[in-house]
This record gives C-alpha cells, sequence and structure tokens, in this order.
C-alpha cells in the first residue's frame, strides 16, 4: 500500500482535496466549521463540525458531486500571509480557526491562508495551483472524533478521502481497499464465531467463543511446547497487585496513564496489571540463586489490562484486555549473548512455522532529550544500548534504530511485520533491562561468593495473543492452516436417511484421532453444503455416498479446491494426522 504522507506530490494533492471537501460541505451546510484536515498514510480527512446534522456514508455521493462540481470550475488556489490580528479578523466567526491562531507564536509561525473561489481556509501549504487538477478522488468513510483528540471535547465529523493522479491508480487503490475489507479480522471474527463484543460487557473487551477459544489453545499449547523444550519454567501469577509493587517497577510514576485506576480495599490499593515483569521479579527474588543456576528462563501465559482510548480501541488487534505470550530471562553478564540469540532463533523458528516473511527488525532506544518519559541512569541506559548493539551485530540481525520507542527501562528490539492490509504491527519483541534488577534489589551469589546483580530479558514471542490471532485472520483471509481450524473436517452425507449412520461412524474414526470434526445432517442440498462449508472456510470437506457407503471410502475436497478425491478413511486420517504434526502451511 502507498504511503501517501511520504509521496511529496500525492501529499500535496491529498492536502489540496481535503480543501476541495471542505468548500463542497460548506456550499452544501453553510454552517459547517472545520477544525484541521491533515494529509495521513491512508490519504486525507477533515474535521467538521455540522451542529445538529449528522452525516453518514449514504451523504458521500453527495458531497463528491459537489466537489467535481467545484473541481471543473477550476479556480486557481492563491495564497495569502496574514498577521495574528488579520487572522482573527477573518476567521473570528469559526470557534475552531480561532483556537488553532491563538496558540501560533507570530513571531516563530507564518499564519497563512489559502483562497480557492468563494472558500478561504487557514492553512500552511502547499497546494496545487488550480482546483481542476483534483479530479481523481473518492470519499471513503466517516466517522467521529472527539475535537483535539480529548473525550472531554464535543464531538466532531471526521470525513476520510483518497485523490490519486488518474483513474487507474485510484480504482487499484479502491480494489485494494475492498480487499482489505474482506481481511478485516473484525468481520472475520465476526463471519467465522471466533470472537464477538458488546458495549455492555465494555469497550475494548473481547470475548471469544468456542471457536476462537480452540484457535487460542493450540497456540498456547504449541508456544508452551516450544518453550518448554528449550527450558522455560511456566508460572502462573494473579491479573492485579498493589499499587507499591508498580511503585517499585517504576510503572506507577511511567505508565499510570495507561493503566486502570486503582481499587481501594482493606487499606489496600491494588491495580489490574499492565505487564507481567513486576510479578516476575518478585518470583526471582523468592529463592537464593547461585550464578550455577543461571539462566533461569520464567514464562507465563498471562492476562493483562490496559487502558487504551476508545478511539484506539481496535477489534482484537488493540483491546483493553489481552494475552500475553511473556517471559523474562535472569542471567549473568557472561550469558547475554547467547541468549538474546537464542531468543531470535526462536522468534525466526516460529516465524518460519507461520510462513511469515514480511517482516524487519527495529531497535527502538530512548529519546535522550525526553528523560521524564524513562527512569533510570544514563550509565545503565548507555550501557544496555551498546550491549545490545553488539549481540544485534555479533548474532548478525539487519536491523534498523528508532529513537523514542524504548520501553521506559530499557532499549529492545521489536519484531515489526507488516500485515496484509497494510498495518505495521509489532508482533514479537526483545528487551535488555539492567534497571528492574536494581529497582527490586535482585541477586545471586557469583563465584567468589558476592551478591551481584543479574541482568534481565524481557521477551515475548507470540506476543499479545489477540493481536497475532488478529495478524493471522487478515494474513490467511481466514483460512487458518489445519491444525489451528476449530473445526477441521466436515462430514456431509449425501442423504440424512440412507447416509447418516456411515457419516456418524466416519466421525467417531476421526474422533478417535483426536480430528476436530463436524457432522452436517440438516435436510438440505449437497452443492448448499459445500458451498457453505467454503465460506465457514473448513479446511476439508467429506462428502459420502452410496459408493462410499458400499465401498467403506470417503471423498474430500480441500478448501480452495474442486478437486475431488476418494481414498479409503485409514489412508486420509494418516494424511491428516501428519498434516497436523508437521503444522503444514
Amino acid at each position: 500500500m502507498i504511503n501517501i504522507k511520504e509521496d511529496e506530490k500525492l501529499s500535496i494533492m491529498n492536502h489540496s482535496c481535503a480543501h476541495l471537501l471542505a468548500q463542497a460541505i460548506k456550499h452544501l451546510y453553510k454552517d459547517a466549521q472545520f477544525w484541521v484536515g491533515p494529509v495521513i498514510e491512508e490519504g486525507f480527512y477533515y474535521d467538521i463540525d455540522l451542529g445538529d446534522i449528522t452525516l453518514t456514508e449514504e451523504d458521500l455521493p453527495k458531497i463528491e458531486k459537489e466537489m467535481k462540481k467545484i473541481s471543473k470550475d477550476g479556480k486557481r488556489i492563491v495564497r495569502e500571509e496574514l498577521t495574528k490580528e488579520e487572522a482573527l479578523e477573518r476567521f473570528g466567526n469559526d470557534l475552531y480557526k480561532v483556537d488553532l491562531i491563538n496558540r501560533m507564536n507570530e513571531e516563530d509561525t507564518i499564519i497563512s491562508c489559502y483562497t480557492q473561489g468563494d472558500f478561504t481556509d487557514l492553512c500552511r501549504g502547499p497546494h496545487v495551483d488550480t482546483v481542476k487538477e483534483l479530479k481523481h478522488f473518492r470519499l471513503l468513510k466517516v466517522s467521529g472524533a472527539y475535537w483535539k483528540g480529548d473525550s472531554k471535547n464535543k464531538m466532531l465529523q471526521r470525513i476520510y478521502g483518497i485523490c490519486f493522479e488518474n483513474e487507474e491508480d485510484l480504482n487499484a487503490h479502491l480494489e485494494f481497499l475492498e480487499e482489505c475489507k474482506q481481511r478485516d479480522h473484525r468481520k472475520l471474527g465476526k463471519d467465522l464465531d471466533i470472537f464477538m463484543f458488546d458495549d455492555l460487557v465494555g469497550k475494548g473487551l473481547p470475548m471469544w467463543l468456542p471457536n476462537g477459544f480452540i484457535i487460542r489453545r493450540s497456540l498456547v499449547d504449541y508456544i508452551t511446547d516450544k518453550e518448554v523444550s528449550l527450558g522455560y519454567k511456566h508460572v502462573m501469577t494473579p491479573s492485579l497487585g498493589n499499587v507499591n509493587l508498580y511503585k517499585t517497577s517504576g510503572h506507577w510514576d511511567h505508565y499510570k496513564e495507561d493503566m486502570f485506576p486503582a481499587m481501594e480495599l482493606d487499606n489496600e490499593s491494588y491495580v489490574l496489571r499492565p505487564m507481567n515483569c513486576p510479578h516476575h521479579m518478585m518470583m526471582f527474588k523468592n529463592s537464593l540463586h547461585s550464578y550455577r543456576d543461571l539462566p533461569i528462563r520464567i514464562a507465563e501465559i498471562a492476562n493483562d489490562f490496559r487502558y487504551e482510548a476508545s478511539g484506539a480501541v481496535c477489534g482484537i488487534e488493540r483491546t483493553r484486555a489481552f494475552t500475553q505470550n511473556d517471559s523474562h530471562i535472569f542471567c549473568r553478564n557472561d550469558q547475554i549473548k547467547e541468549e538474546f540469540k537464542a531468543v531470535i532463533n526462536l522468534i525466526l523458528d516460529v516465524y518460519k512455522d507461520f510462513g511469515f516473511t514480511n517482516y524487519s527488525f527495529r531497535l527502538s532506544l530512548r529519546d535522550k532529550n525526553d528523560s521524564e518519559k524513562y527512569f533510570g541512569n544514563d550509565e545503565l541506559w548507555e550501557r544496555s544500548e551498546k550491549d545490545l548493539r553488539e549481540v544485534l551485530e555479533e548474532v548478525g540481525v539487519e536491523y534498523y534504530e528508532a529513537e523514542g520507542e524504548a520501553a521506559f527501562y530499557g532499549p529492545k528490539l521489536d519484531v515489526q511485520v507488516k500485515s496484509a492490509i497494510g498495518h505495521d504491527v509489532t508482533l514479537s519483541t526483545v528487551q535488555l533491562d539492567y534497571q528492574l534488577p536494581e529497582r527490586f534489589d535482585l541477586t545471586y551469589i557469583d563465584e567468589n561468593g558476592e551478591k551481584v546483580r543479574p541482568v534481565v530479558i524481557h521477551r515475548a514471542i507470540l506476543g499479545s495473543l489477540d493481536r497475532f490471532i488478529a495478524f493471522l485472520l487478515e494474513e490467511t483471509k481466514g483460512v487458518l492452516p489445519l491444525w489451528l481450524s476449530p473445526i477441521q473436517i466436515i462430514v456431509i452425507p449425501v442423504s440424512t436417511i440412507n447416509h447418516e449412520a456411515y457419516g456418524k461412524e466416519i466421525i467417531g474414526l476421526l474422533k478417535e484421532n483426536g480430528i476436530r470434526v463436524e457432522l452436517d445432517n440438516r435436510n438440505e442440498k449437497v452443492g448448499y453444503k459445500m458451498r457453505e462449508a467454503q465460506t465457514r472456510k473448513i479446511p476439508y470437506s467429506i462428502v459420502l455416498g452410496d459408493n462410499e457407503k458400499e465401498n467403506k471410502t470417503i471423498t474430500y475436497r480441500k478448501h480452495g479446491s474442486e478437486e475431488k478425491i476418494t481414498t479409503s478413511i485409514d489412508e486420509f486420517i494418516s494424511v491428516i494426522k501428519e498434516n497436523i504434526k508437521n503444522k503444514n502451511l
């Protein structure tokens, strides 16, 4: 997907088109007032106050029609520079523009506006020369947006759009957007009965339906088995903790705004945990450790809670309650490189299993100019960033650096994956931490009998299971690999009278072999049942008629294929079990 903001020509066109949208809105709704209309990666939007009028998707063609009318008129777009006093006089009737102007420093900022025909808008620019250049655009959707992004302010109406140089590029983009709709995990989650939301339960709080629970359980078993084979010890800790625990860890001072409010119980304050490291620090501290004991790898499939803004919540990709595949490795300094390398190898192994190829490694560092965002001393930060670079270079991992993306307690390596619908998603993360062992006074006894601080490596391979499943659904368009599919096989008797008994016999054999199977014995035509099985993304459909019953065979069809294959049930089960065992894609 093209990034409009990074393409200079398209960026200018889209910003100009935002003004064209605003002019059309002003023609159609004379009392409209405007906040901001920036260019974004996906095109542009404008935030508008229409008073009591609420726009819907059905209103967009009418607005587009007016935009095309203005474009054909071909007026030039003229720039004008203003003093602050002139700007306030020009836009005095628009409280949103007045707010913008009042927050401008006239000495440091050139205040400018652009006029096209009967419409003038406050703007830095630049713009195209004439509105006639804006021909190939489309308004995409309308939604709500709080003024200045603050939920305490008025809700404005945000109209999104896109503009291209020619019709071919516009149509190609619209086709891509349609493909994105079909891949959207929120649509797939609903269509395939994987998860649900309800405002009565709470925004951003997913409920996993039976199909979704099977997927989650399969993923948990998969990653747990891998971790156990690599020497991880799995634990279970509570989903909340005393506020003092988070004051010790630093979360309370540096992460409180992203946490749910504290609860007062028995003269103590408790909070739902946003992450699991403080609990794991206390587990390490619970026992005496020798240098021979290290590394100690504590792992947990843990439920966490973060108070995401309602506008940021997005299906199961970004939620307020989620489950992390989390671990903390307590090691000696001389073990850092070996352990870090092992974590990277585990990430690559997992990505290979799922066929992920479109990913990159990002070294996330602190912003030295924003000291309030991070805790700890400069010496520990510089040491951890230096060690992390050395590890990456020794392991031979290609990476790019990003200032300001570190955790508040240390630098990290993020694995950024580009989803099928263009989202840049962090799936896995590895962090090197000298700070928390210091804050929790963690020690082990070295070979000289002295107390020494361990180093902690925080790592999440699948990351948030919720986000991982969202990414997987969009990558596969809901066609999950056989081993992950909630229903792996559906058995369809041609006749419920003549073939149902044989169908139940086949069902029994499949279940005995641990295969998830369903019998469709509804009184519907076979073709209808087969089409529905395709819609439900079930990997294999078995059809049983007279020939199959008489010869003790089955006829099956893979999802997405028209080929029908007849074979013995034993041979079929053998193939399926091998497929599941090898986790074939």
